[in-house]
């Protein structure tokens, strides 16, 4: 058994414990990093999924990190894509031209970024990756964490690393448990939180629902899978509130709650650059094709690509049968979870009704190049929500609310280490509910809801953070979790160069001072600009 130590110990290398580890390593310190999968970026690299920001954030609402990320991407485009004229012209590129986000490119896009910017660190010995591994142990001393076992899943090989601080950037909040950390999963009641859309009664086993994204395109030929043995179940499954079978165009509006059927169109012949996504006004969505496009033919020289290329990440395969967190049957339902999506495409492939009256889409073909697979599955299923940790201070829907608080001008805290902007996008739920959507205002990240209400060296990077299952919905998205971990990171540095605890610099108003005025130094925006128009 193998022994490593760094300043920071970050376990989880999606954006939050990535952001957090470039924060560390360019404050001067040595970090350890731990992922999963093969490929370091989360919900953006191995879960495939395009970013899902904010209307403002080609102007404000982020970190300069954050836009260092963004800016990648589209170079890379730039650099390694022939780009046709206008295209090329396009100051805001959208390479996919989707309407979910004015951003929308191939996970490889951001794997590359990722890799570039942590680079240098791995030449300097500063940064370890070790990867690809899963935390199963943990060593505590009272209220600090000693150490974190981790099992490389390629090799077998266990190992004990340890830092001054332990970063829990997990998809799920996995070193929690393993912690003794106090937490919440699950949805709690309206009495605990005071909150208007909280169910009646607490339910740890009630969660959003996951979703294992594939990517297709579309081209000559008989691409149909073979019908998967559970197809019959997949194509009768109809939650009560659905109005639909789950394998059709129709489902809720995320909304509203209207039932709509959205359109499927392979051979859409539209304008790119026509349309600019703006989540305020129009969730994108009424043309799948196009709602997550992230590569579009015509954005490219004529004749380049023969297909746009699309990510599937639709209410279709939002998985809702069970929780994958505290239960004996996780891996049954991540089992199930891609059994659904595999039962979308071939309904997609054989019974999507077509503009010309047919059925099936027989030339949509999975695309296993695009998200670093075999069988043209994501790496790793979407997580919409964690395990939270019960913090010094816990954003509820009050705190977000436009109607809640009568006012759309953004939410402050004197504790702020960052922004970010989301409505509150709940999907539906292992608990049965439906979406809940409810009109939110900018907000500032409080330190306190970084911060574990008693452990001194442990420190949440993710969808982990003191938030409840209903607020959750504005903070897990790529920007607010990428803002967190560079808060983190930045925090970690902050106390191991004071040698104080992070608790104590939230509650000790001349080091808040100075941290926050580190963090606007480095880039990070703590307040939203006076502007009218949220």
């Amino acid at each position: 058994m193998t022994a490593e130590r760094a300043d920071l110990l970050v376990i989880g290398g999606g954006l939050g414990g990535v952001s957090a580890a470039l924060a560390a390593l360019r404050a001067g310190r040595s970090v350890i990093l731990t992922e999963q999968y093969a490929w370091l970026g989360g919900q953006l690299t191995s879960q495939a999924v395009t970013l899902d920001e904010h209307t403002w954030i080609e102007q404000f609402g982020s970190t300069a990190s954050y836009r260092g990320l963004r800016d990648g991407i589209r170079d890379y485009y730039r650099q390694n894509y022939p780009l046709s004229p206008a295209a090329r012209a396009q100051r805001h590129l959208n390479p996919g031209a989707g309407l979910v986000s004015r951003l929308c490119a191939e996970p490889r896009a951001g794997v590359a970024v990722i890799e570039r910017m942590l680079a240098p660190y791995r030449s300097s010995g500063r940064l370890r990756i070790v990867q690809p591994a899963v935390p199963v142990g943990a060593a505590v001393d009272g209220d600090r964490v000693v150490s974190v076992t981790v099992r490389r899943l390629d090799t077998g090989e266990t190992l004990v690393l340890s830092g001054d601080l332990v970063v829990d950037a997990t998809e799920t909040g996995e070193l929690l448990p393993l912690t003794g950390t106090e937490y919440v999963v699950g949805s709690e009641s309206r009495a605990q939180t005071g909150e208007p859309s909280a169910p009646e009664s607490a339910d740890p086993q009630n969660v959003q629902a996951i979703s294992w994204c594939f990517v297709i395109d579309h081209v000559d030929g008989d691409h149909v899978i073979e019908k998967p043995d559970d197809y019959e179940r997949w194509r009768a499954m109809q939650p009560d509130f659905w109005g639909a079978p789950m394998m059709s165009l129709t489902a809720p509006h995320p909304r509203t709650l209207d039932i709509e059927t959205r359109t499927f169109t392979p051979t859409i012949d539209d304008d790119p650059f026509a349309a600019v996504a703006d989540q305020r006004s129009d969730g994108g969505d009424s043309e799948l094709w196009i709602f997550r496009r992230m590569l579009a033919r015509k954005t490219l020289e004529p004749g380049f690509l023969d297909s746009d290329i699309v990510l599937v990440n639709w209410p279709m395969i939002d998985y809702i049968d069970g929780s994958v967190i505290d239960t004996p049957d996780a891996q049954e339902h991540l089992d199930a979870a891609k059994a659904q999506s595999r039962a979308m495409l071939y309904w997609l492939q054989t019974e999507a009704p077509r503009p010309d009256g047919g059925a099936g889409w027989p030339g949509l073909r999975l695309r296993p190049d695009v998200t670093g697979t075999e069988d043209g599955f994501a790496q790793a299923p979407y997580i919409r929500e964690s395990r939270r940790i019960v913090a010094e201070y816990t954003v509820v829907e009050g705190d977000l609310s436009i109607a809640a608080r009568g006012s759309d001008a953004p939410a402050t805290f004197p504790d702020s280490v960052g922004v970010g902007m989301y409505r509150i996008d709940l999907h539906p739920s292992t608990g049965g509910d439906n979406y809940i959507d409810v009109a939110s205002v900018p907000f500032e990240i409080p330190l306190g809801a970084l911060i574990p209400i008693r452990m001194r060296n442990l420190l949440p990077a993710g969808k982990n953070v003191g938030t409840t299952h209903i607020t959750n919905g504005a903070f897990r998205l790529h920007p607010v979790e990428w803002g967190i971990g560079e808060a983190v990171g930045w925090l970690a540095a902050f106390c191991l160069d004071r040698a104080m605890d992070p608790r104590a610099v939230r509650n000790t108003p001349s080091a808040l001072e100075e941290f926050q005025s580190l963090l606007a130094a480095n880039g990070v925006e703590l307040h939203w600009p006076d502007v009218t128009g949220y």
